[in-house]
């Protein structure tokens, strides 16, 4: 933890809060809350609060629905051959396996195909054509990709091949989608009212619609995959998410149920935290290290010892996956400490020959949040090379690489993570370039991370009652954040433990009210806890259960000490 954090402090709005107060008899730090959150509408507040399936938007509000449904509803009845071309990542193969069981459910028993991520990369590769004849397809349908594969598309409709892309990246150009249907809510001019679906949630709008069901049992899997792609989980990823999480945690899917018991998560409550950073790595790193066809077969296995091998399969490849990175890091740590001048480089580049491609991306937001600065990484190969970069909160990377494609042969992404391939004779025009571009857009302050307090509170304001008013903000991820409070002058009221993780475990006092305090990642503190006369806290209240007494313990996020 570093104490060079700029601690934002949202202003209170008084007056918004009392309307809050009286139209839904909430307190005035959850009404706070809601303010933060861009929440003003009591009515709209009242729905964030308690959302429900009927928030969910009708599936046939996307233009080009219609079409594509009445594409798969004619190959269901002519016995056509299709096929799901889908991402290799979590989203991916969460809308492949949703997509395949809705399919078999109307008569269609699919095919379908995944890249490899190392061999191929993302989106549809160069010869889908090739391999879409071979197999006799009439019919492709694409799971989170195809926004901007126009050759590959106008190469399978030439030859009589309808092509269906679902998809919810951003469009590279203006360019016409020569596609059969397309639907993705970001295309330019979409009149659908939410865009920020994951590639499930637009997979999962397709199948309500070729159904006409709420498909409510299949939530599990379009929870899972909408948490692990980090999307805002605001308005229908909210419901999704919502509604999904209680499923996932009883899920009647044999291969989910044995990932979640090897994952040590056997009987605990499946929180969009346990998603993003023990299931969803764990599926991801299938396709990172080898073939997500494991992850693909672990989600649709119907068979117990089948469902158990593939889990432990997963598992292995995790171990792998963290084993790779950490050499990764360390050189890349290397090549900054030689070649980044952080007073020229705004935007950390850096290259090495032969990075394993599939880390790469994790490889970069680590750095990105160590440094505070968007990075990229670039695994140097004799053709093309293959780079994957993570950005900060200000600095939209995708179009920064709109500005750079003189030097790319290829980019896609989203505002905060980017693929890319360039050519070696061309990286170090591309670095000049983004920059460039860095230099001219992101401020000093920029270039700090930063804290964004809701409140500051005393701990004479905390109670059972405010951290179940927490819970009902849940789920919590990008665009619904945990809620941080900040307090003052508070002392330590006993030695610190260090538990395992390096968890670091201790009492506060601000002489009146004592809480137990937690903060994960943090022993190296300590010493310096131990040694300050008084300090103040980031911090989450949670409900603690322990021993079946319900009381307050704070989780911190950061210390600063006076």
């Amino acid at each position: 933890m570093q104490n060079h954090k700029i601690l934002k402090i949202a202003s209170p709005d008084i007056a918004l809060q009392n309307i809050l107060i009286i139209e839904l008899g909430i307190s005035k730090i959850l009404a706070q809350l809601l303010i933060n959150r861009g929440i003003t509408d009591a009515g709209e507040a009242g729905r964030f609060l308690k959302t429900s399936l009927k928030d969910l938007l009708d599936p046939f509000s996307f233009p080009q629905m219609s079409r594509a449904v009445e594409i798969i509803q004619e190959a269901a009845r002519q016995g056509k051959e299709v096929m799901l071309f889908g991402d290799y990542d979590v989203d991916g193969i969460t809308s492949l396996a949703l997509l395949k069981a809705t399919l078999r459910e109307i008569g269609i028993t699919p095919q379908h195909y995944i890249p490899h991520r190392i061999r191929e990369g993302y989106g549809l590769s160069k010869d889908i054509c090739a391999i879409a004849k071979q197999r006799k397809i009439d019919l492709l349908i694409t799971a989170d990709c195809g926004t901007n594969s126009h050759q590959q598309i106008k190469d399978l409709r030439r030859n009589n091949i309808e092509v269906i892309v679902t998809d919810h990246h951003e469009q590279s150009d203006a360019q016409a989608s020569l596609a059969s249907a397309i639907i993705n809510p970001k295309l330019k001019n979409c009149v659908y009212k939410y865009r920020d679906l994951s590639g499930v949630g637009v997979a999962y709008k397709l199948c309500q619609a070729l159904t006409g069901k709420a498909l409510v049992e299949e939530l599990d899997l379009v929870a899972l995959g909408t948490i692990a792609d980090i999307v805002p989980l605001t308005g229908e990823n909210r419901v999704i998410v919502r509604e999904g999480l209680p499923m996932l945690s009883d899920t009647k899917r044999i291969g989910l149920k044995a990932l979640i018991e090897k994952s040590g998560l056997k009987e605990r409550r499946i929180t969009a935290t346990f998603v993003s950073f023990v299931l969803a790595p764990r599926l991801n790193a299938s396709g990172r290290m080898d073939t997500a066809e494991t992850a693909l077969n672990l989600l649709m296995s119907e068979n117990e010892p089948e469902a158990q091998a593939l889990a432990g399969l997963v598992e292995g490849y995790n171990r792998q996956r963290q084993k790779v990175e950490s050499k990764i890091l360390e050189e890349a740590q290397a090549i900054i400490d030689k070649e980044i001048n952080f007073k020229e480089h705004k935007i950390i580049v850096i290259a090495k020959e032969n990075w394993h491609q599939g880390v790469l991306g994790i490889v970069a937001s680590k750095l990105a949040d160590r440094f505070y600065r968007p990075t990229i990484l670039i695994s140097l190969n004799d053709e093309l090379c293959k780079g994957s970069g993570r950005s900060i909160k200000n600095f939209h990377l995708f179009q920064a690489l709109l500005e750079c494609k003189d030097f790319l042969s290829n980019f896609g992404g989203h505002s905060h993570a980017v693929g890319i391939l360039i050519t070696r004779d061309h990286i170090e025009e591309f670095k000049g370039k983004i920059n460039q571009l860095a230099k001219e857009r992101l401020r000093l302050e920029d270039l700090m991370p930063s804290l964004d307090i809701d409140m500051e509170l005393s701990l004479n304001d905390l109670s059972p009652d405010l951290a179940k008013e927490i819970e009902s903000l849940e789920p919590f991820g990008s665009g619904n954040p945990e809620p941080l409070f900040y307090t003052r002058n508070l002392k330590l009221r006993n030695q610190p433990q260090v538990l395992s993780r390096f968890t670091l475990k201790f009492w506060v006092s601000d002489g009146h009210n004592t809480y137990e305090a937690i903060g994960f990642g943090m022993s190296n503190l300590k010493d310096s806890l131990m040694s300050a006369d008084c300090f103040d806290l980031v911090y989450t209240p949670q409900i603690d259960s322990w021993r079946g007494e319900e009381g307050i313990i704070l989780e911190i996020k950061d210390i600063f000490f006076r």
